[in-house]
């Protein structure tokens, strides 16, 4: 069935008041207020605030990254793994990349396969410059690129309520903050 251009903005501006809408709903502190474009490792994309609704802990990293990033993964997962089934079942866990310009959905999938991650609860994703900015901005996270193209940046895991609100941060990696897995378990209890 072919849709004209009038179907096509009366179906825009449905969506667009719909996501304003859900926002709107979302507390003044939520990390989800920030309504921006996120590619996701299948090519698809969705708005920052369509993860909302589920304990997550987010942190930020870069593909290419041969040292620390894929330290953060493997403390992400060593996190993960000291969860019951049932908790982890619960918990997001949501990577956004400080390199938009390499981490492409490609780039995204294959790092998913290589680290053997799940991708029903894991989310690797890219956004516009701009808009990584804006997102670091809120975590804490600083960052600068070198000129050999790799970046210096900081590590944190903040864990985020299903509602958006920071939680916990975490800026120990390689090995396991204790507190920061009893509050992750403290907000999935919850939920």
């Amino acid at each position: 069935m072919k849709r004209g251009p009038i179907y096509l903005a009366a179906m825009f501006v449905i969506l667009w008041f719909a996501s304003a809408f859900a926002v709107s709903q979302l507390p003044s502190d939520s990390f989800y207020r920030l309504d921006l474009p996120l590619t996701i490792q299948n090519g698809e994309t969705i708005r920052l605030p369509a993860l909302a609704g589920q304990v997550r802990i987010v942190t930020m990293f870069y593909g290419s990254c041969s040292y620390v990033c894929p330290m953060t993964i493997e403390t992400l997962k060593r996190i993960d793994s000291r969860l019951s089934d049932g908790e982890q079942a619960k918990l997001g866990m949501l990577l956004v990349s400080v390199d938009p310009d390499r981490d492409t959905p490609e780039v995204l999938s294959r790092l998913v396969l290589e680290r053997k991650l799940d991708s029903a609860r894991w989310t690797l994703a890219s956004a516009k410059a701009g808009d990584v900015r804006k997102i670091a901005a809120v975590l804490g996270v600083q960052y600068r690129q070198l000129a050999n193209k790799e970046f210096n940046h900081s590590t944190i895991l903040t864990l985020i309520s299903p509602e958006g609100r920071i939680v916990a941060r975490s800026s120990i990696i390689g090995s396991l903050d204790s507190q920061f897995v009893a509050a992750v378990r403290a907000v999935l209890a919850k939920g």
